[in-house]
């Protein structure tokens, strides 16, 4: 059965659907009020589409250059699953004349293959390799939405937010790293009315699906990192680790314990990690060691030492890859890899340095490049929606007709934080 919230019915009459849609999105572009044909996943979407400040008449603009595309695209995760993505779905897109699409996590646009025709048209809108599709910047669209909402979603005509993309018919699904369960980006296919049933989106899904699959199968070459413990703390209170074939949820503590080894591969004598770890100097040896035993027995005894405390084997933590992206320039790269705060309840001396650390060199080189895609990544998400300094810079970086509604934002944040 169809669920509604993410696909058309299966008896969906394109003509008559549209026109119905067209006139509910003027409504809702005109008074903000939403019409009852439109479905929740579209309605729910153009709201954020309008509290994002996205008109209806601008396309997207174009992100990656040539230069930064090619470089950024073969260094990207879903550059491998790309073989099975164009076997499963080239054919079906340049036969039906559509085009297929795969999108960062940030909803940029990195491979648009297809119908040459379909990709002529696409490009008067800037469907193109580069441009970035992400619901904050171009509205409500099925690899933007899809993003936004990490379920796979179908657009109709007029459920798009932008008019000039309103004569298409798209459906896409988020992609995840299998290791980790992060959102990687999306797959998309785009086209016209013909696209307008269910097992559009049902393709879509199973594509998705087959390059997840394909990934997890992608081991990595044997050698001296291939034990490597893997570690993710950014944006989550508990830690995730992936080791040998396992994937822990560690406690609060124990992911501040991992954090702090990881960030000192050489070791910690117990006094120096009770420092790093426990704002309350009241907190005793004995405490400590009690958590480290229980730590010991979840990762097993051959990948934590003692005398020193350290990790038995290399650490890839998703901390220490924002770091290095930074530390090389590439800022688009860094913010791809930022998942959010660092362990952000966390009180632990070493994780709150750590994090302002990371939060400050990511802000200050978002600034610096002055980027207005990057910088509202940065700013509409959840940790920088009150972060003045870049939505001041946001509203410098954007073209003078978008200035206005972000100078008030600019404003109103400044007065809460004067008050």
């Amino acid at each position: 059965m169809t669920d509604p919230w993410v696909a058309l019915a299966a008896d969906t009459d394109p003509g008559e659907r549209s026109g119905v849609l067209r006139r509910a999105h003027e409504v809702f572009t005109s008074a903000g009020r939403l019409e009852r044909p439109v479905r929740a996943v579209v309605g729910a979407s153009w709201r954020r589409s309008a509290r994002a400040r996205v008109s209806p008449d601008e396309a997207p603009v174009v992100e990656l250059g040539p230069d930064e595309l090619g470089p950024y695209r073969a260094a990207h995760p879903l550059a491998r699953a790309m073989p099975v993505i164009r076997e499963l779905m080239g054919a079906y897109a340049t036969d039906g004349e559509h085009l297929l699409a795969v999108c960062d996590a940030h909803g940029r646009l990195l491979w648009v293959e297809g119908h040459t025709a379909a990709r002529r048209a696409a490009g008067a809108m800037n469907f193109v390799e580069g441009a970035r599709w992400a619901e904050s910047v171009a509205g409500t669209n099925a690899p933007g939405t899809a993003i936004a909402v990490d379920r796979p979603v179908q657009v109709f005509a007029a459920e798009h937010f932008l008019r000039p993309v309103q004569q298409w018919t798209c459906a896409a699904a988020p992609l995840h790293d299998p290791r980790t369960g992060r959102v990687l980006g999306a797959v998309d296919i785009t086209g016209g009315d013909r696209l307008a049933h269910p097992h559009s989106l049902a393709f879509v899904q199973a594509v998705a699906r087959a390059a997840e699959s394909h990934l997890a199968l992608l081991t990595p070459p044997a050698g001296p990192d291939a034990d490597a413990v893997r570690l993710s703390a950014l944006g989550r209170d508990e830690a995730l680790l992936a080791a040998r074939g396992r994937r822990l949820r560690l406690s609060r503590r124990h992911s501040e314990i991992m954090v702090a080894l990881a960030r000192r591969p050489e070791g910690l004598s117990g006094d120096e990690l009770l420092v790093e770890l426990y704002e309350d100097e009241s907190v005793t040896p004995v405490t400590l060691r009690a958590e480290l035993s229980r730590l010991r027995r979840l990762l097993g005894p051959d990948l934590l030492d003692s005398r020193p405390y350290r990790l038995a084997v290399p650490v890839d933590a998703d901390f220490d890859t924002v770091t290095r992206r930074l530390g090389s320039g590439a800022v688009a790269a860094a913010l791809d890899a930022y998942a959010g705060p660092l362990l952000p309840g966390s009180g632990a001396p070493a994780v709150v340095r750590l994090r302002r650390r990371i939060e400050e060199q990511l802000r200050a080189a978002l600034i610096a490049r002055g980027d207005p895609g990057l910088l509202a990544d940065w700013a509409y998400s959840p940790w920088g929606e009150e972060d003045l300094p870049v939505w001041r810079a946001l509203a410098a970086a954007v073209p003078a007709n978008q200035r206005p509604a972000l100078q008030a934002r600019v404003r109103g944040l400044d007065a809460e934080q004067r008050g």
